[in-house]
């Protein structure tokens, strides 16, 4: 089937929505979904939005806590944007009825989380992102120039005179088609699934990355990928991401022997930032030989049960009471702070092509994100990203400066047969994980070139299997982290090299974009 708008957008979380609202002013607009919408990684969000709304807070406060969390990378400007223009965005959702918490006031209830200074985190008890995700569909579903198309995998970028025009797809019956538009934006969320072990739904396969990198678009910082340090670790059942908001609230880490241990390792202790407690965690795990466990046995049980009802209903599903138990932890493989590289309106180095929220890189979050302004970002840069759609094309003003092009082609394939996803995500973790090292990354590198081989050589034959698509995307992303990964020597924020354990800010004090070239 061929669709024609004036605008596309490609995902259907917080970015796109936001943005899929602006375009609807200026023009018709198609939102392709590859599943139901509050499977976005902005469904999952639990923690809440951050925002300087409190009387203690600040933007400049709110823009120390992010510059200091995303440890020497953050690009200045995106920081200021963010915190500057988050607030208003804040109270637009307040105004079109975001169901936030309250204070006996009346005023939005604000919640700490680790590394920030203050209170500034607005939340839906422990449900905030599928709250903003119910708001911003209600509000899409009303206008008629709004279509949306749901069950479609978005597959290929379509590009004509060095232009993006749309995107082919392929529907849940496996039917192929088009969607031409004027402006397009990426909007497809994260990549988690790349590692076994994640904390986010089986859709975040790193599709806009993949596909944007497959059409030569400029990517970046994909070596920076977040692990959340407490994820519910019960053998036999699913993980389970449990809040940062916890800790924030007083939930404290322990280990088998009852010793809260995060004083040994970090002096902000259990609100550290995330890559410093997560590490704290494995040392832990490494000393003791045991495992490490979240306690809130100490709180107040009523407030937490009130407080966290989606994580105490999970905890209960896996036999376990939130309130006074210990429930066993471990990091996970959260969120990337790489992605499609863009300048602070969403603009990527293929004219018409935009990008915003995960699957973006403005810089904002540098090498390590601060809790709860995932999204914040997608609410302000989907926003602006679809202010510069309507306006005429110009050049996007990208400011990293160190490029690294190289080629997909690996020579004669290796192998008959397609990696599996588990083959793929397992070969992530153990290689490409939380601690990292070259020989590896450069062995995990050499098996995914292989495996890049052959799914490129069977794309037209097999881009309607919705398993091919899944691998597809995730050893392209694996391929372009581990790169990154290998290059950087050095360890900052979300990536640490065991073999070059010290941060280098002579050397590595930059970002780093990448661009794919497949023969």
């Amino acid at each position: 089937m061929e669709v024609r708008g004036d605008f596309l957008v490609i995902g259907s979380g917080i970015a796109g929505l936001r943005a899929a609202l602006t375009l609807a002013e200026a023009g018709d607009v198609v939102i392709l979904t590859k599943a139901d919408p509050e499977e976005s990684n902005t469904g999952y969000a639990q923690g809440g939005i951050a925002a300087a709304l409190g009387a203690d807070d600040s933007p400049s406060l709110h823009a120390q806590d992010t510059i200091k969390a995303g440890d020497g990378l953050c690009d200045p400007d995106a920081v200021d944007v963010l915190v500057r223009e988050g607030p208003d965005y804040v109270r637009e959702l307040l105004a079109w009825g975001a169901q936030f918490d309250r204070e006996p006031n009346g005023t939005p209830a604000l919640a700490r989380e680790a590394a920030h200074s203050v209170r500034r985190v607005l939340h839906a008890r422990d449900a905030t992102g599928r709250e903003i995700g119910r708001l911003l569909w209600s509000k899409v579903s009303a206008i008629p120039r709004i279509r949306v198309l749901q069950d479609a995998s978005a597959t290929e970028l379509l590009a004509a005179d060095g232009r993006c025009v749309g995107a082919r797809y392929v529907s849940s019956g496996r039917d192929t088609g088009t969607v031409t538009v004027a402006r397009t934006l990426m909007a497809t969320g994260g990549a988690g699934q790349v590692f076994r072990e994640t904390t986010n739904p089986s859709i975040a396969t790193g599709d806009g990355i993949a596909m944007a990198a497959h059409a030569g678009v400029r990517v970046a910082d994909l070596e920076f990928v977040q692990f959340h340090p407490t994820v519910m670790s019960v053998p036999g059942k699913p993980r389970f991401l449990l809040s940062e908001a916890l800790r924030g609230e007083g939930a404290r880490l322990i280990n088998a022997a009852s010793e809260c241990f995060m004083p040994r390792y970090e002096p902000a202790g259990d609100l550290a930032s995330r890559d410093l407690v997560s590490r704290a965690i494995v040392r832990e795990m490494e000393r003791t030989h045991a495992p490490v466990y979240l306690s809130l046995g100490h709180m107040d049980r009523d407030f937490v049960l009130q407080r966290f009802p989606t994580i105490a209903r999970a905890c209960a599903n896996a036999g376990l009471d939130l309130a006074s138990d210990r429930i066993p932890v471990s990091p996970a493989a959260h969120y990337v702070m790489g992605g499609v590289e863009t300048d602070l309106d969403g603009r990527t180095s293929l004219d018409g092509l935009f990008a915003a929220g995960e699957a973006a890189c403005t810089g904002v979050h540098g090498a390590n994100r601060l809790a709860s302004n995932s999204l914040l970002e997608g609410l302000v840069f989907g926003a602006r990203a679809a202010a510069a759609m309507i306006e005429p094309l110009r050049c996007a003003k990208l400011r990293m400066q160190n490029v690294v092009t190289w080629t997909c082609d690996a020579g004669p394939l290796s192998g008959t047969s397609l990696p599996s996803t588990d083959d793929v995500r397992a070969l992530m973790w153990s290689s490409c994980g939380l601690l990292r090292e070259a020989r590896r990354l450069e062995a995990a590198i050499t098996r995914l070139e292989g495996w890049q081989a052959l799914v490129q050589a069977a794309f037209e034959s097999r881009i309607a299997n919705h398993e091919f698509r899944r691998v597809r995307s995730i050893t392209t992303v694996s391929l372009l982290i581990a790169r990154a990964a290998l290059r950087r020597e050095e360890s900052r924020g979300g990536h640490f090299r065991s073999d070059f354990p010290n941060r280098d800010d002579i050397k590595w004090q930059k970002h780093v974009s990448d661009v794919l070239v497949c023969a």
